[in-house]
Parts: C-alpha cells; sequence; structure tokens
C-alpha cells in the first residue's frame, strides 16, 4: 500500500527536494505552504505521515499538532525546525509528534525518523497526554542534548524501568525528575543514593522496617518503595549496591512487592523505578559485581548523557543560564564574561562536567565583585589547567607541580570517578576515611 506524504513547509525549495526524494521511494507526496492549507489538505489527503516546519508564514507549526491529529488521527508528524529548543522538542512530542528533526535536514536522519514513523502501529503506541512543566535545568541546544530531550518525553509517557548513564556532574537526576513531572505518575519523587548508605542501612532505607527488627528500630517505618506508591523511585548509582540487595531488588520489581527487615509479610508496591550509573552494568556483570537479569530489568529504557567534553558548543549558554542562577541568589546582577574566559572554559575538559562548570563560575563570581568575569578568575579544580593555562604555564617556566598539587589533583580525579563515594575512593586512594577527609578539607576538593 502506497504511503500518503503530507510535507508542511514554507521553503519552496526544500518542499521541493524532499518531494522528489519521496516520491522516489514510491510515496504519495502533497505540499502546503500554510498552516491554514494544510488544514484544508490533511482533511482530504488523510496522510499517514506529516513533515511539519516549525516557523510558518501564518502560525508556529507546534502550536498545530493537536489540531491536525484531531483531523486526521491516524497521521504521524515529525516536527522540522531550524531553532535548538529543548522545551519545544518535549512540547512537541507532548503534543503527539513522533519526532523531533533540526535543520538544515540531513536527509539520513530524516530517512531514519520516516521509516520509524512509519513501522508505527497503534497496538506499540504510547499515551501522548501528560503534564507540561516548565523545563529550566536541562540546557543544551547540542544534538546529543536534543536527542536526550527527546528520551526524556517519550519515556514519561510510559511506565518502563529507565536507566540513566553519564559521567558524574552531567545531571541524572534532573533527567530523572524531569520524566517524573512529566509523566502522568500522581505519587511523589523519591530519591535515593546506594553509594551513600552502609548496605546494612541501605536495606531498611528501601523497603522499611518493623518495630525491633534491629538496635535502635523503636518503631516500624516504611521504605522508599513505599514512600514513592504510584509515584517515582529513583535509585542513583545503582551500581554501587551490594549483591544481597540486588537479589531483593528484582524481586520488588519482578513481583511489585518488598517484604520490610523483621517482617514475613509482602506489602505490594507500585513504583517506576529509574536508575541512574557512571558504571557499565553489563560490564559489571561480565565481572561478577552486579546480577544481568537485575541489568535487563532496570535497563528497559536507555538514557546516556553526554560529558560536558563532548558538547562545548553548550558551554555559553550554560555559563549564561549558570552565572544567572548565582548570580541571583547573591541577589546581584549576573556580570559578563570576556571572550577570552570564555574561550578558556570551552577548552577544559571539565572531568566534573556540568556541576565543576557551575562550582568555577561560582567562585569567579564571588571573586568579580562588580567588574566583568575575566580569564584570571577562572580557577579549575586541584590545579587542572586548562590547554591554555598549561601554555601560559610553560611560556612562564613554571612547568612543575609541588607535591601536594599533584596529591590534590589524583585525589580530585579519584573522587570524581567513584562519584564522590568516600568509601569506594579510601578504597583506591589506600587512605583510611578520617584522612581523606582531611584531605579534602585541605585541598578544597569538591565531593
Amino acid at each position: 500500500m502506497t504511503s500518503r506524504l503530507l510535507i508542511i513547509e514554507d521553503d519552496s525549495s526544500l518542499s521541493q527536494m524532499l518531494t522528489l526524494h519521496f516520491s522516489d521511494q514510491g510515496m504519495e507526496v502533497q505540499v502546503a505552504h500554510s498552516c491554514n492549507s494544510a488544514l484544508e489538505k490533511v482533511a482530504d489527503f488523510q496522510p499517514d505521515l506529516i513533515l511539519l516546519d516549525q516557523q510558518l508564514p501564518d502560525g508556529l507549526g507546534n502550536q498545530q499538532i493537536p489540531e491536525l491529529l484531531e483531523i486526521s488521527p491516524a497521521s504521524r508528524i515529525i516536527m522540522m525546525t531550524g531553532v535548538h529548543d529543548l522545551e519545544l522538542a518535549i512540547q512537541a512530542i507532548q503534543d503527539g509528534a513522533a519526532d523531533f528533526i533540526h535543520k538544515p535536514v540531513k536527509t539520513s536522519i530524516l530517512q531514519a525518523a520516516v521509516d520509524k514513523a512509519l513501522a508505527y502501529t497503534p497496538a506499540t503506541g504510547l499515551d501522548t497526554e501528560a503534564s507540561t512543566p516548565q523545563i529550566r535545568e536541562l540546557i543544551g541546544r547540542s544534538d546529543a542534548m536534543l536527542e536526550v530531550s527527546k528520551q526524556i518525553a517519550l519515556s514519561a509517557q510510559s511506565n518502563a524501568s529507565v536507566l540513566i548513564t553519564g559521567e558524574s556532574g552531567t545531571g541524572k537526576e534532573i533527567v530523572a525528575r524531569l520524566i517524573h513531572q512529566y509523566s502522568k505518575r500522581p505519587g511523589e519523587f523519591v530519591a535515593i543514593n546506594c553509594a551513600a548508605i552502609v548496605d546494612t542501612l541501605l536495606e531498611s532505607e528501601l523497603f522499611g522496617h518493623e518495630k525491633g527488627a534491629f538496635t535502635g528500630a523503636t518503631s516500624s517505618k516504611p521504605g522508599r518503595f513505599q514512600q514513592a506508591q504510584d509515584g517515582t523511585l529513583f535509585l542513583d548509582e545503582i551500581g554501587e549496591l551490594a549483591p544481597q540487595l540486588q537479589a531483593k531488588l528484582l524481586r520488588a520489581l519482578q513481583e511489585q512487592v518488598v517484604e520490610p527487615v523483621g517482617s514475613n509479610t509482602a506489602v505490594a508496591v507500585n513504583a517506576r523505578i529509574i536508575a541512574a550509573t557512571h558504571r557499565d552494568l553489563f560490564q559489571a556483570a561480565k565481572d561478577g559485581q552486579f546480577r544481568e537479569d537485575l541489568a535487563y530489568r532496570l535497563d528497559v529504557v536507555h538514557i546516556h548523557l553526554p560529558p560536558l567534553r563532548e558538547r562545548t558548543d553548550d558551554i555559553p549558554l550554560l555559563v549564561e543560564a549558570l552565572l544567572a542562577r548565582a548570580a541571583q541568589k547573591m541577589e546581584r546582577p549576573a556580570p559578563p564574561v570576556e571572550p577570552q574566559a570564555l574561550n578558556l572554559l570551552q577548552q577544559h575538559a571539565w572531568p566534573g562536567n556540568v556541576r565543576e562548570l557551575e562550582n568555577v563560575l561560582t567562585q569567579a563570581l564571588v571573586q568579580a565583585r562588580e567588574g566583568a568575569i575575566t580569564a584570571d578568575l577562572i580557577r579549575f579544580h586541584a590545579q587542572q589547567e586548562s590547554p591554555a593555562q598549561a601554555a601560559v604555564a610553560t611560556e612562564s617556566g613554571e612547568t612543575l607541580q609541588t607535591l601536594e598539587e599533584v596529591e590534590a589533583q589524583h585525589i580530585q580525579k579519584v573522587l570524581w570517578h567513584t562519584g564522590g563515594h568516600k568509601g569506594n575512593s579510601c578504597q583506591i586512594l589506600g587512605i583510611s576515611r578520617p584522612a581523606l577527609d582531611r584531605k579534602i578539607k585541605k585541598y578544597g576538593l569538591q565531593v
């Protein structure tokens, strides 16, 4: 059966190119150059697929999505826009768009989106109704972040478990909260860091306990699973979960029940699980450190957050937003950032990602007082120099670091590697917890 395609695009050269491309594939193609003409054509044509431009002469494409789908409910819509806006992408998908493509249009990317949209069947579709809170935390216009925004919108429309991966400081909890906010789950968003609580207490925190279950249990207490009833339970650093707790978590996911510590009675739970880790769970499973069956249970939907060094084009936008937020907290106007300072920020490798960027900008803001953010105010943690700073240091003859500088830099790297988990950091460094705490305080390290 021939597929019907409606192209809603005011750029005649682009619409002609798309018409030729898809006509050659045997599709029946029609073109509309405005919102009004599109609404007229869609009723008669009943297209299988609509390519919808955002900027049209008589309106915005995304605002036409609900009406287009009301006239032709079976149509699949792919938005095309030159505007790099995460909120627009999520809103379009929430309103019913199947995909969101950036201009200039890359034929291979558009073709993949078209093939996927045409392969859609109602039986595998997702409910598109959802609340639409405003996004202010997820900042970026790169293709990678646009893909993340689409995954957030799609994930919010189902109850499937989500695994969010990425380095420390990339914003995994922000993504988890956005998925919950965009979902229709009426319960709370409950978060717990699996690496921050000792194993003996973590079981009680997750599953609850009965009175007298252990020393200090003077009353019964519900666990995080019960607190997140009909809501979302966010399990941060899930890769650090002890083996015995992995077994109990697997049962909770499979059977939707938990057993509080000290009880033999199963309690029914209905919490949507979102987990996050900086580790490769399947590699950890091969190494015998994580249950493979649990990894599959968690990794139904996978969202990967790219490190900041892989999306440096987003840094100017991040700098503007993070400075504005820091300045607001200090009750002062946000200062301008000189080009040399911005260039320095874009050259840095950012092992601590957005979290490190925010810390560096806050320190610079404190030092700036009333002036602009200049290059000399940019100070990276643990003496980690950007290429530009390293070059300056070489020209001045100061190329050697002190032993304390090397130690500070190494400890900071270990802390970033473990996601701030002091117990794991102590094991890697071969020092005691009090010794680590002293060094963190001494060097002003970021945890």
